[in-house]
């Protein structure tokens, strides 16, 4: 059908036409009557942009936050009003604090019926109030339907520019249906900040003017090439590299300059390491709490390390942390900037770095456990599933394993590999998986635990309805809430509360949902297992049945409750 540019349409059809001129071909959401004129505009528009109707809006979310992840751009979810707004905060709340560039686009009540209260109405300016401790960079409301296309633009913009992050943007449902003739708008092209040269020259003298300095890399808005250009970077000045909580494919894990990810369950040498430090260059984080160990590894507000702080939002930069020199620039900017700066002819702190990667492959030598070891099964997966396959997990102590133990890919090889909320969302992993392996050819595989898997376990029916292919979901069961579990037990020793769960046949779950599954209570079951997932030709779930004592991959319950009771003895 051919469509006149100026030709009288739907604002819902515009809309359409609006997101696949910015470049998106796919939509997360979960239908609603507020936005129907919407969906009939994604009717209208099959054959260029689909749109994935999901089970459960907090899964929709986490699937478009997962999708900003992955490409770098907006990602895109549609709820309705009311209870589908709520549900996808959690998704919203996950961007913000992740610094991922997405749009929820929410229906609202007819304008004509604003503020009586009238069905499932909320003023979504309060709900998701702007701000650096809101959930959104902007809130808008469109009323002119003639400039929705305008407002499509200005929130692809706010959502990448500087810090990115997440938009909210609300559509009255009778705006949605008025015919409009605006033209779109062309993809959005974010400006970027660039360091000065000043600046440049000062960090320059500084960093070579250090003894022990440390890179930690991290946040929102890297691209293929600034990864290649962090690296080289770290190589030409033989800088010892760590990456911030959850942001361990900045650079490749297996590179000699590697220390280690600085967050939770961090290496205890690594945050000795860091305290240690004469000089820190943050490119990218926000640093904090949970890459800053609680605000202990770096004093706030002003580190006993010498602090240079690079990051993409000036609103950011000395909001917790003040330092020798703030850098108001893009990652894009800042790394292909720092990769051009000569280093000394005499670097002083090359054992330095080489203790750091030591200490770091040290790290990654387990401590056996029977009869089931999760290091091991790491270690099964990466050996069995190519490099490049993307890994996702919501929040809990089955997480470190992974973080600990498998060697992520730098963003430049194979694009994003690790889908993880900095926000400690459970039930983030699920949906996340299912989003890549819809929008991507490789496999991924979801780790999750018992708790964190039910939160949104219903999303296996959006991979196999959708088509999904090469995704593993492992769940990881002991039959409690581990980390909180962990945490009574340091506490309140042996007082155990709310923590324990009850469980069904996850691997008899997965197949009412049209997976293959797959069961293990022992290393040596995992091998064949995986094998057997890899070559099913279909999405399948690995379920395996844990010992609750095994806590973290560092300790047991016992060990934490013994060492907590002698504490309070003491």
């Amino acid at each position: 059908m051919t469509r006149q540019a100026n030709t009288p349409r739907l604002a819902g059809h515009k809309l359409v036409e609006a997101l696949i001129a910015q470049g998106v071909d796919t939509a997360f959401g979960v239908p609603g009557e507020s936005f129907l004129a919407v969906l009939d505009g994604f009717h209208e528009y099959a054959d260029k942009i689909r749109f994935v109707a999901c089970r459960q809006e907090g899964g929709a979310a986490f699937m478009a936050e997962a999708q900003g992840k992955l490409t770098g751009r907006p990602g895109i979810c549609f709820v309705t009003r009311g209870p589908g707004a709520t549900n996808a905060s959690i998704g919203l709340h996950t961007a913000f604090q992740d610094s991922t560039p997405m749009i929820l686009f929410i229906g609202q009540v007819a304008s004509d019926q604003r503020d009586r209260e009238a069905f499932q109405e909320v003023d979504y300016r309060q709900m998701f109030g702007p701000g650096t401790l809101g959930m959104a960079k902007w809130v808008g409301e469109v009323h002119d339907a003639e400039r929705l296309p305008e407002y499509v633009a200005r929130a692809f913009h706010t959502a990448m520019q500087g810090r990115p992050g997440p938009v909210v943007l609300v559509l009255p449902e009778d705006m949605l249906t008025k015919p409009i003739t605006a033209p779109v708008v062309a993809p959005a092209r974010p400006a970027e900040a660039a360091p000065t040269p000043a600046a440049l020259a000062e960090l320059r003298e500084r960093l070579a003017a250090a003894k022990k300095p440390l890179v930690i890399a991290g946040g929102g808005g890297w691209t293929p090439d600034a990864t290649a250009a962090l690296q080289g970077f770290a190589e030409g000045w033989q800088l010892p590299v760590g990456c911030a909580f959850r942001f361990q494919d900045l650079f490749d894990n297996a590179h000699p300059n590697y220390a280690g990810d600085v967050g939770i369950g961090i290496n205890p040498k690594l945050a000795a390491r860091v305290k240690e430090a004469d000089l820190i260059l943050a490119i990218g984080p926000r640093l904090g709490e949970m890459t800053t160990g609680g605000y202990t590894l770096l004093q706030a507000p002003r580190p006993a390390q010498a602090l240079i702080h690079i990051h993409a939002g000036a609103e950011e930069l000395g909001r917790v942390y003040t330092g020798e020199l703030l850098i108001n620039a893009s990652m894009s900017q800042a790394a292909l900037a720092l990769a051009e700066l000569a280093p000394p002819a005499d670097i002083a702190w090359r054992d330095w770095t080489a203790a750091a990667n030591a200490d770091y492959q040290a790290n990654l030598v387990p401590t056996p456990v029977a009869p089931l070891d999760m290091a091991e099964v790491i270690r099964l997966i990466d050996a069995k599933l190519p490099e490049g396959t993307i890994f996702t997990n919501g929040a809990g102590n089955y997480s470190g394993w992974l973080h600990r133990f498998h060697r992520y890919t730098g963003l430049h090889r194979f694009g994003k590999t690790q889908l993880a909320p900095t926000s400690g969302a459970m039930g983030y992993g699920v949906p996340a998986a299912v989003a890549a392996a819809l929008l991507q050819d490789r496999w991924v595989v979801n780790i999750a635990g018992d708790g964190d898997f039910l939160m949104t376990g219903q999303e296996l029916a959006t991979a196999t309805g959708y088509g999904a292919r090469k995704l593993l979901v492992v769940v990881v069961d002991n039959g409690t809430y581990g980390t909180i579990r962990m945490h009574q037990e340091r506490e309140y020793p042996g007082r155990v509360s709310g923590s324990d769960l009850f469980n069904p046949d996850f691997a008899r779950l997965a197949e009412a949902f049209g997976f293959v599954a797959f069961k293990a209570e022992s290393t040596e079951q995992v091998g064949p297992a995986l094998d057997a997932a890899i070559a099913a030709g279909k999405p399948a779930l690995l379920h395996l049945r844990l010992s609750s004592d095994v806590s973290t991959s560092r300790s047991t319950l016992t060990a934490i409750r013994e060492a907590a009771k002698k504490a309070q003895h003491a």
